[in-house]
């Protein structure tokens, strides 16, 4: 099978109290077609850089990043945003307050197409985006509610639908719900796997929870201080259990 993303030997180098630092130290790694690979690490493993690598939000030191072959390695963060999808721990991020459900669904769809002077035509897309979140209770019937007085489940549900309105070639999520109470998180990570399968996306989820990392997902990574120390396909992550993982923290 071809792969979709391919990062070849990736380092970044800080400049740590006048000490070289490795936060990402010789990745290597290949992402396959409709992979829900879960990331597992402390803090400070490289898990962020790793994904601001992809997305072009950081360049790297030094490697190479391979998209459906092509080299994107030098290739700029809003290029990289029409095949490449992001959902950030927080919930504030990603969305625009001052601007409806709607509206903010409506920017994500133009997302990477030409900018230029038009009609939003917004009506055109409300019976679509109305049948995108039908079946939300937390954002149904909310479609003309200002995004900054929505709760921060509801926002970060927006966010993630923001992500997937165009069927990213890569969904990246960034502990996505980790900045949620444990019931509104549990919903959106129901969300989150049931959307992947039915939709055959490839995506590549950051978590610290170990739950999260056992129970979803078809591979598992786990990063510690720049380096993949585990790399687990879909048959060994089967077996595993919480416990194992303990050894690696």
């Amino acid at each position: 099978m071809k792969s979709l993303l391919e990062i070849d030997n990736a380092v970044k180098t800080i400049n740590n109290d006048n000490q070289e630092l490795n936060i990402l130290d010789g990745i290597n790694l290949s992402i396959n077609p409709q992979d829900f690979i879960v990331v597992l690490g402390t803090n400070g493993a490289g898990k962020s850089t790793l994904l601001d690598a992809i997305t072009g939000a950081n360049t790297l030191s030094s490697g190479k990043i391979l998209l459906n072959g092509d080299d994107i390695t030098s290739t700029n963060l809003a290029k990289r945003s029409r095949y490449i999808s992001r959902v950030y721990q927080d919930p504030k991020l990603g969305t625009s307050p001052r601007m409806t459900v709607a509206e903010n669904l409506l920017l994500a769809k133009r997302r990477g197409l030409p900018r230029r002077l038009r009609l939003r035509r917004l009506n055109d897309h409300m019976k679509e985006f109305a049948s995108f979140t039908k079946d939300l209770p937390t954002l149904d019937n909310r479609l003309n509610t200002f995004t900054d007085k929505l709760s921060g489940g509801q926002r970060q549900t927006l966010s993630f639908l923001m992500a997937i309105i165009q069927k990213p070639e890569l969904l990246l999520l960034d502990e996505h719900t980790a900045a949620l109470d444990p019931q509104t998180s549990q919903e959106l990570m129901e969300l989150t796997n049931k959307v992947i399968i039915e939709k055959k996306l490839t995506c590549l989820m950051v978590t610290h929870n170990l739950t999260e990392a056992v129970k979803y997902g078809n591979r598992l990574i786990v990063l510690k201080k720049g380096k993949i120390v585990l790399d687990l396909d879909n048959e060994a992550k089967s077996k595993l259990k919480e416990q194992d993982l303990l050894e690696y923290f």
